[in-house]
């Protein structure tokens, strides 16, 4: 088992490396001159060419990558070329509003889907749970800035329940940053809602048709123990990598959600430094979005394989 996780750790390693490449290439394609973006028009070649040596800009591309990543393997993400300010220090500050957002959504979506789906596989001929499964997949099929815009125009414009701006403030309590959180973790959570409700049910289902399955059910027991003491035990593997995925989703794919209701988080950061062309912010944000994508696909492998005696076993 140990080397397994050891080779799965090892995949997850190579992955990152892969995607830095990637980030970095990405960056440097885009069109256009950095110092130039960040001087304006009115600069004058000799102050672009002395911008230009000073963030080594002038060195080979392989040179830059190679001190990029060294510097984000140790800790140094770089300054900020808007600022003036280190990058770890503004990504820190927003780090945890998109957590806090990212584990809000989490604590209403997944158990709210796991049990839809566990429900509508001990009732699958229920019509009030086929409704259900039916509107998550409608929500989930229409574009995140919609819901946003639903929510907002219903909750905010017309009942007046909810603030239409997710803006957090130093000192404010707990009711009111539930009131803050509440539209943006709707939005969300609509976003996550089917695809984890189906995965669970799909993988009980399936579970159910096997013939251990019709032995408990020759002798007698009812299909909710089925369900839950025999079946659900089995679908660990598959559950657990449908959350992983929607998971790393949430820390990484909030850029709408929190661009509509201006949340002060880590994607709504990322967007701004693309609009100043703040590179080394643009870069340290997908590469956290790749890594929190990385390490929760890696959880749920190991959640697969502690749960699944038979990944263990030797190949």
């Amino acid at each position: 088992m140990w080397s397994l996780l050891v080779r799965r750790t090892l995949q997850g390693v190579l992955t990152l490396l892969v995607v830095s490449v990637l980030v970095f290439v990405g960056t440097e394609i885009l069109p256009g001159d950095v110092a130039d973006a960040v001087l304006g028009q009115s600069a004058t070649p000799e102050t672009v060419a002395a911008l230009r040596q000073a963030m080594a800009l002038d060195q080979p591309a392989v040179l830059r990558y190679l001190t990029w990543l060294s510097g984000f393997a140790s800790g140094d993400l770089g300054t900020s070329l808007a600022t003036g300010r280190a990058v770890s220090e503004l990504m820190g500050e927003r780090l945890g509003n998109t957590l806090l957002l990212a584990l809000a959504t989490a604590a209403v979506a997944v158990p709210l889907a796991l049990l839809i789906g566990i429900f509508s596989a001990i009732y699958p001929r229920s019509l009030g749970l086929k409704s259900v499964m039916v509107a998550a997949l409608c929500t989930a099929s229409a574009p995140e800035f919609f819901v946003a815009a639903v929510l907002v125009a219903v909750f905010a414009v017309s009942l007046r329940w909810l603030p239409g701006i997710a803006y957090l403030s130093d000192g404010q309590s707990w009711l009111a940053t539930l009131r803050t959180l509440a539209l943006p973790v709707m939005t969300l959570t609509a976003g996550i809602l089917a695809h984890m409700a189906r995965m669970t049910r799909m993988a009980l289902l399936n579970v159910l048709e096997a013939p251990y399955i019709e032995t408990a059910t020759l002798k007698g027991v009812s299909r909710p123990a089925i369900v839950l003491h025999h079946a659900l035990p089995n679908v660990v593997a598959p559950v657990a990598n449908a959350v992983a995925i929607n998971l790393a989703y949430l820390i990484g794919g909030v850029v709408i959600v929190e661009t509509m209701f201006s949340y002060p988080g880590l994607a709504k950061l990322m967007v701004d430094a693309v609009t100043t062309r703040d590179i080394p912010i643009v870069q340290a944000c997908a590469m956290v979005f790749c890594s929190a994508y990385v390490i929760l696909n890696l959880a749920a492998d190991i959640v697969s394989i502690l749960a699944n005696p038979r990944l263990r076993q030797p190949r």
